[in-house]
């Protein structure tokens, strides 16, 4: 269960995939998901939502979710990231979050599949063109589904508390000790979640979270690797090399590398 922090900020950008398990994760982005294929699971909170062909839904900024295939035939999926600072007028972005996430296809409004397969042809196309397609989605969005007080899609469970706090806090300097004592428990249950939970202590899990974001920053930017080292919470970047390769067995310079060439 180890979460993910995706770095999915920037104006709009789409991908069509096929869809695989992935792991509890969270960023700053509107993600909008339209089945074309097969079906998927989408966990969101502490629920789990069956998604089939032509289905839509939506997850708004920092909120946990996570993805299962169950069906081994071909799943794909349009996958939508929308920056909010693109969006004007919804503030309930930060407030609110669907109560349900899904809606079946009997329920998409022909507009909104228009819109999606719009911005996964033309994800960089005129800008205001762009935001105009995305604005639909959301409208709609407000228009069919009924929303809730975000904070309600978490749990006084501590392991839901643990990975939430970390996604959101892993760029920042934090301890076992300051974790603990913001989530209002004992350090030594903490750490003993970690250790029966996860398997591990706190700093592999921690550092677990910063190389995932950094592998992402690796992979789909240009920034340097200091900067790198740097955003994702690594104190420098001898340490940030050396918990890189004990995972990778190659350092960031080189995982960069083999990128670029292909490999």
């Amino acid at each position: 269960m180890l979460l993910v922090y995706e770095n999915k900020d920037k104006g709009i950008s789409a991908e069509w995939k096929k869809t695989v398990h992935m792991p509890p994760h969270l960023h700053e982005a509107i993600e909008v998901v339209y089945v074309t294929n097969g079906n998927i699971a989408l966990g969101v909170g502490m629920e789990l939502y069956n998604m089939d062909e032509g289905d839509f839904a939506i997850v708004f900024p920092n909120v946990i979710h996570h993805y299962q295939v169950f069906d081994e035939k071909e799943n794909k999926a349009i996958f939508l990231y929308i920056d909010p600072a693109v969006l004007s007028g919804f503030l309930k972005l930060q407030i609110y979050s669907p109560k349900n996430p899904v809606l079946k296809k009997e329920n998409v409004h022909p507009d909104v599949v228009h819109a999606i397969k719009f911005l996964m042809q033309n994800p960089e196309g005129t800008p205001i063109l762009a935001q105009a397609y995305a604005q639909i989605i959301l409208a709609y969005v407000f228009t069919e589904i009924p929303m809730i007080d975000k904070k309600s899609l978490g749990s006084n469970d501590l392991i839901y508390n643990s990975v939430e706090y970390i996604a959101k806090n892993f760029r920042d300097e934090i301890s076992l000790e300051k974790m603990a004592f913001d989530l209002g428990i004992s350090k030594y249950v903490l750490s003993r979640m970690f250790a029966k939970t996860f398997h591990c202590n706190f700093s592999k899990y921690l550092n677990g979270v910063r190389l995932n974001y950094a592998v992402g920053a690796l992979e789909n930017t240009q920034d340097t690797i200091t900067n790198i080292c740097l955003e994702c919470g690594f104190e420098s970047q001898r340490t940030f090399n050396r918990v890189f390769k004990e995972r990778y067995k190659i350092t960031p310079r080189e995982y960069r590398k083999r990128l670029e060439i292909g490999l």
